[in-house]
């Protein structure tokens, strides 16, 4: 019940949200509180699935294979928790500050939608079919403020993920070609009798796909134009819920379907995830913009996740689920700190700013050493080191945007402090965060919970 309520309001809601004015204050109050009542429905699908294991539900009491599978595990769980926090901090930011469009909460609400049903399907078709319900309401929300760097951003993103989209939707094809089904644990079984050529070209194709939504190097070219170019609650959530698209899919269907295939590929993928880290941080430090520093330490970031993917292993995987979760938190109260000015919000852009760093107590410094314990299990002193030059160079572009943000004169000092709810906001963010890091045994229990319900679920 839990599981089909965590799906259904966000969609009820979001179409009834769609019709009305989301500039009128209390529609997005509307939205915030259903948002919220999501968080707290999945929240408590989190207590019973840790508690009772993962659960199964097929839509409509249609025989399965027939009706639409719902699987709700640690790991699906958590990104869909995750999402929706995200989420909830964008839109309550967007309506204290003044919603500029009169489908902004709506759509928030249909992205909710699709994310959670995304992350909580058990059916390769309905993963598609979610998919593409998330990334249409995500088209329409980078378009949010109407101006011309928006409607740009907005160009380029839907033209870039509507190629991966289109690529997602061969590898699912050419998975039902060769194997029958497209059942998720069905595919992990059947996965071992197809040739060997085949299955890596249908692995391929999907890690392409979820690596044009994360904005890995070489697929990251996007990236940087629609993250600065977004209002801040929008880069929020493109950064911090929809990126969550690409490590969810890297992870499930990387670690869970294609275990032979990823093991094969092992090399390629540090490979890219070390270029991934080294461009991101390295254009990062040469830019002066703080929009475009932080779209470039995305792409950095993001590499810390496929490197640890490629370590693989119950401890790689911990770290990149770990991984994951920090780096979608920093991001999003990174990229709305900027749209808000008064007191404390250097402080809370400050925590963020450490967490990417990996400077203790933030969380980002326990990410950062289970990426060293995965690199250390992968028994290679350059991945370490390679690991210690990140941080050093995201230490380096973080104190720049720092002092660029709060230490030069404002030219915009006579402008009026943003109203106090907005700032308590990101506050009372940047605290969740730290909280993190200060006890971060919940987070660490969560990551390796998702990895073994992951790797129990597949073959061998």
């Amino acid at each position: 019940m839990t599981l089909s309520a965590a799906l259904i309001l966000p969609w009820a809601t979001g179409v009834l949200l769609v019709a009305l004015d989301g500039r009128r204050r209390a529609v997005g109050l509307l939205a915030v509180v259903m948002l919220l009542a999501t968080l707290v429905l999945l929240a408590v699908l989190m207590a019973g699935v840790l508690a009772d294991g993962s659960r199964d539900v097929v839509t409509g009491r249609w025989p399965e294979g027939v009706g639409i599978v719902l699987r709700a595990d640690t790991l699906g769980v958590a990104f869909a928790l995750l999402s929706v926090l995200v989420l909830l901090a964008a839109t309550a930011h967007e309506v204290i500050a003044g919603v500029r469009d009169r489908t902004f909460p709506g759509l928030v609400l249909l992205l909710a939608g699709g994310l959670t049903g995304l992350f909580l399907t058990g059916d390769m078709f309905n993963f598609y079919v979610f998919f593409e319900l998330a990334m249409t309401a995500s088209y329409a929300l980078s378009t949010y403020g109407g101006g011309r760097r928006q409607l740009r951003a907005a160009l380029i993103f839907t033209a870039v993920n509507l190629l991966g989209s289109f690529i997602f939707l061969l590898s699912v094809a050419g998975t039902y070609r060769t194997t029958g089904t497209l059942a998720m644990q069905d595919v992990a079984e059947r996965m071992a009798t197809v040739d060997p050529n085949a299955a890596l070209l249908i692995a391929t194709g999907f890690f392409i796909a979820f690596s044009v939504k994360l904005g890995l190097f070489p697929f990251h070219f996007w990236l940087p134009t629609v993250y600065a170019g977004s209002a801040p609650a929008v880069a929020a959530i493109l950064s911090g819920a929809v990126a969550n698209i690409g490590a969810y899919g890297l992870l499930r269907f990387g670690a869970g379907i294609f275990p032979v295939e990823l093991r094969l590929a092992a090399v390629t993928l540090i490979v890219l995830g070390a270029a991934s880290l080294l461009y991101g941080a390295v254009l990062a430090v040469a830019r002066g913009d703080v929009g475009e520093t932080l779209a470039y330490s995305a792409i950095g970031q993001v590499g810390y996740v496929l490197v640890a993917i490629g370590v693989g292993g119950p401890v790689g995987l911990a770290a990149a689920v770990l991984y994951s979760v920090v780096n979608s938190l920093n991001k999003t109260l990174l990229f709305l700190a900027t749209g808000v000015r008064g007191a404390l919000v250097a402080g809370a852009f400050a925590i963020g700013a450490l967490s990417v760093a990996g400077v203790p107590p933030a969380p980002g410094f326990v990410g950062k050493l289970e990426m060293f314990r995965a690199g250390i299990a992968a028994d290679s002193p350059a991945l370490v080191v390679l690991l210690v030059v990140g941080s050093a160079l995201s230490v380096v572009y973080m104190f720049q945007v720092y002092q660029h943000r709060f230490w030069r004169p404002d030219p915009d000092a006579a402008v009026a402090p943003s109203p106090l709810p907005l700032r308590a906001l990101t506050v009372t963010l940047a605290l969740l965060i730290l909280a993190t890091g200060l006890w971060p045994e919940p987070l660490l229990a969560l990551s390796n919970s998702a990895v073994d319900t992951l790797l129990a679920g597949r073959p061998g």
